[in-house]
């Protein structure tokens, strides 16, 4: 019998806000142990939560930006259940009432454009970090009370390939919506997997197994192709699958059982008593939406059709924003916005590497690589030439042609003055002059580099060719 996985996802997003969710002690990563925390994340009798207000703002941009339902009444609920890293015994969380719901997120997969729709993207805080030594524990509360924003999926992931492209398209949409900094080694982006098999064919749902303790997206990959196969085991033997929670072993490279899986009813939700609902404005969505940006996938796409970029240039991008608004900021001045993405990945990028400078930093204003492309465009300068320009503007800040007529780099277009080289470099290179006649087209492309060596690159390459061929079949 053949049998297919049914994958579902939840992630657990850190939010991008100075504050915790429900006080005022510093949401930042890195702090000695326990030092931001007040009676409130602690958890001590008496201390009143009062929302975040960024965290709530945030929480609907994703929804937005995610294709949700924004929903006019969304409430807080307790989540009771004990362990040592959470101080009060239970979680604020949203439960039957959350702020977005029914969306989806659409991502490249596979030569095409696949959709995962989204149960709900709901608000919530996290809870503590513990830690574990040879004969002692112990629990940071730092990250106690930190909102955390976790996005459920719909059952729609068939493989664990699918699963890290969307997991990598959803970090892309939350860093460049400004909700999070999504850095998973900071543990801002935590990832739970919900996962079944079923015959083929069929649409009934398998039993669901959720898989814990995986801190990378390939962590999630090797998970799946790990559990995937040992339901498949289990049901081909002839044995039965149980609900329940699983962990994730990286160095053993298995899933163990850890527990039982809960219910709702385990958790006795009841909604929040220290908390009001939350019952946006007209008004306060409208300033939400205006945070809004173009997704990546949108951004790419456009820059595809807009531009006549190949996919690889507009991905690159997408994937450095400053970079990407750079090359438009020009791009929107030019008839040859391929030329502008050229030299924006290949010159001015790497430059800014080599020199460890921003973009900001730059001495040149964008315009300036529109004039140093239209000189090689009119035919006034090489391009070798040309990167020998840039170098010079990139270090000085003086404008193409200024250095051009600084230096003498003009191109030499006179067919009086080619020839000479032209000469010269056949009267030095008889063997490959002589290669050519006897019909080897690649040595013309040798005798072509040697003139404009002679020429110290200032030759025009077309008009070097020309000569030298003419020259060849007349000798």
């Amino acid at each position: 019998m053949d049998y297919e996985p049914v994958i579902g996802l939840e992630t657990h997003v850190q939010l991008k806000t100075k504050s915790k969710m429900w006080c005022g002690c510093a949401n930042e990563f890195g702090a000695p142990p326990n030092t931001n925390v007040c009676p409130v994340c602690l958890g001590l009798p008496g201390a009143l939560p009062v929302a975040n207000e960024e965290a709530l703002r945030l929480t609907v941009l994703t929804g937005l930006l995610l294709h949700c339902e924004i929903t006019p009444y969304a409430k807080f609920d307790r989540k009771n259940y004990f362990y040592p890293d959470m101080p009060k015994n239970y979680q604020i969380t949203q439960y039957d009432k959350p702020s977005t719901r029914a969306g989806y997120l659409e991502f490249e997969f596979d030569g095409g454009i696949r959709r995962v729709h989204i149960n709900r993207a709901h608000l919530e805080e996290d809870v503590g970090k513990s830690f574990h030594f040879d004969r002692s524990s112990g629990v940071d509360f730092n990250r106690a009370g930190v909102p955390l924003l976790e996005i459920v999926t719909e059952p729609d992931i068939a493989s664990s390939e699918m699963a890290c492209s969307y997991l990598n398209a959803l970090k892309e949409v939350l860093i460049y919506g400004g909700i999070s900094d999504a850095d998973m080694e900071k543990g801002m982006v935590r990832c739970d997997v919900n996962v079944s098999i079923r015959l083929k064919g069929t649409t009934e749902l398998g039993r669901k197994i959720e898989i814990k303790n995986m801190n990378s997206f390939s962590g999630v990959r090797h998970a799946l192709e790990y559990e995937i196969p040992r339901q498949i085991e289990v049901l081909s033997k002839g044995g039965k699958l149980v609900q329940e929670t699983r962990r994730w072993d990286d160095g053993g490279g298995i899933t163990e059982t850890m527990r039982s899986k809960e219910m709702a009813h385990d958790y006795r939700y009841f909604p929040e008593p220290d908390l009001m609902p939350f019952v946006p404005t007209a008004q306060w969505l409208a300033e939400v939406a205006a945070r809004v940006v173009e997704l990546p996938m949108a951004k790419k796409q456009r820059f595809i059709r807009e531009y006549q970029l190949p996919a690889s240039d507009a991905q690159t991008f997408v994937w450095d924003v400053p970079l990407g608004n750079y090359f438009e900021a020009i791009a929107k001045k030019s008839q040859n916005p391929k030329a502008i993405a050229n030299w924006v990945i290949n010159n001015l990028r790497a430059k800014l590497t080599e020199t460890q400078t921003t973009l900001a930093e730059l001495k040149f204003k964008p315009e300036k690589i529109l004039e140093l492309i239209a000189l090689v465009e009119s035919k006034k300068i090489s391009t070798s030439i040309a990167q020998t320009v840039f170098a010079e503007m990139f270090a000085t800040g003086d404008a193409p042609a200024q250095i051009v007529e600084k230096k003498g780099l003009a191109q030499v277009s006179d067919t009086g003055s080619i020839e000479i080289f032209c000469d010269e470099v056949i009267a030095a290179n008889q063997k490959s002059a002589d290669d050519f006649r006897a019909g080897k087209a690649a040595a013309l492309n040798f005798l072509k580099g040697q003139v404009m060596k002679l020429s110290k690159g200032k030759a025009n390459p077309n008009v070097v060719g020309e000569i030298l061929e003419k020259k060849l079949r007349l000798s």
